[in-house]
């Protein structure tokens, strides 16, 4: 009986340390990346989320761009606030086949990050945009 229980007892504290490992590996994970979105164009066709992600030299903003069967392109709009030189910098996504496309773009150090999400054609973003969403700000 007290081999078993000695037995149990050793599983039970390697399954606390295991837990506790994963759980501060998970902490450091969540604290080097911010959600956002999903953000959708006023028409419902053109939808946008991500993540803004710490990497070993900048920040990057990664996302899904989704374009439904509707006529027309999705664009995703992004703008951000650099912490270095105070300016605003900008870039945008389109996405014409239905179905997920998916985007990447190293930005440095912002303040913060805002994103709009429209329809239009492969060209430009020609409307049906939601208003700039907030979708970093430093410290909060």
């Amino acid at each position: 009986m007290r081999t078993g229980f000695r037995v149990l007892l050793g599983l039970t504290a390697a399954a606390a340390l295991t837990l506790g490992g994963s759980t501060a590996a998970s902490a450091d994970a969540a604290a080097s990346s911010w959600k956002w979105g999903p953000i959708h164009s006023t028409d419902g066709h053109a939808t946008a989320k991500g993540r803004i992600v710490v990497t070993q030299s900048a920040f990057q903003i990664r996302g899904d761009l989704y374009d439904t069967r509707g006529r027309g392109c999705s664009w995703v709009q992004l703008r951000w606030l650099s912490g270095s030189t105070g300016r605003w910098g900008s870039t945008a996504y389109y996405n014409c086949t239905p179905g997920t496309g998916t985007f990447r773009k190293n930005i440095g150090y912002p303040l913060t990050v805002k994103a709009k999400v429209c329809r239009g054609t492969s060209g430009r973003p020609t409307g049906r945009c939601t208003s700039w969403k907030t979708v970093y700000r430093q410290g909060g």
